[in-house]
């Protein structure tokens, strides 16, 4: 499936850039997406640990920016405090297993997440936590969804469904996913440059990648005002579900 320090051809270095715009596109429509976005298309085409790498500076940048917009930031963090210490230092037990598991099977659980997230968002099942159990919800839930973003670099099962499920407004959960992503993207990059899949040469690629994930953004913003939000995300999750099922196809055959 590739290496992080592979080359990359012309050709790669264009489905790069409209991966990131992509991405970006979307998460300025929906306010999320651009991890999982960035690594099916990337996954799909230079391996798993060569997209994790390089989805790292646009994640990272594009989501301290969502986590600081709102106005609402520190009620938010009062609240989900304990699920986000959780999901960010379980994030090294998973990334310690893409030097000891098979990159395939990684690359399956990818899939198969993608694929999952996708259902759940179509399903949108009506569920939420009694106030006086979050903490102990969170951690677990903060638990699973960081070994999963270690092994995999998507940062969104089950951690957005937990974030869902605590009824917060929607301008809070777009700030409290901003904070899930972009504490876990910047734990992320420090386990993967710890285990010698984050190098130099991924890392300029992966700063570079931000241009074209803000430039989506921005067009997202704008269809944003003209698309109809349902329409958007009834694409968007069947999209995530073909994805998935592609790369465990591929994967195993």
């Amino acid at each position: 499936m590739g290496s992080a320090n592979m080359p990359f051809e012309n050709s790669t270095l264009v489905w790069i850039t409209f991966t990131f715009v992509l991405a970006g596109t979307v998460k300025g429509v929906i306010g999320m997406g651009l991890p999982l976005i960035a690594m099916g298309l990337l996954t799909a085409v230079i391996g798993l640990h060569p997209a994790m790498a390089l989805m790292l500076a646009p994640a990272f940048i594009t989501n301290v920016w969502q986590a600081l917009a709102g106005g609402q930031a520190m009620s938010v963090l009062k609240r989900i405090w304990p699920f986000l210490i959780a999901s960010t230092l379980s994030i090294w037990p998973g990334a310690m297993a893409l030097t000891r598991v098979d990159v395939r099977l990684l690359s399956g659980l990818l899939g198969l997440l993608l694929a999952l997230y996708g259902m759940m968002g179509l399903l949108r099942p009506p569920f939420k936590f009694a106030q006086d159990r979050e903490t102990i919800t969170g951690i677990a839930s903060g638990l699973a969804n960081g070994v999963l973003a270690g092994m995999t670099g998507s940062f969104s099962i089950p951690g957005v469904p937990w974030l869902q499920a605590l009824g917060l407004t929607r301008d809070q959960l777009i700030q409290g996913m901003g904070m899930l992503f972009s504490l876990s993207s910047l734990c992320l990059a420090l386990a993967l440059n710890n285990q010698n899949l984050l190098n130099t040469e991924m890392g300029l690629l992966s700063a570079a990648s931000v241009i074209p994930a803000l430039a989506g953004m921005l067009l997202g913003q704008t269809i944003r005002k003209r698309l109809s939000e349902p329409q958007f995300r009834l694409v968007f999750f069947w999209s995530l579900i073909t994805l998935g099922l592609y790369i465990v196809v591929r994967v195993a055959f």
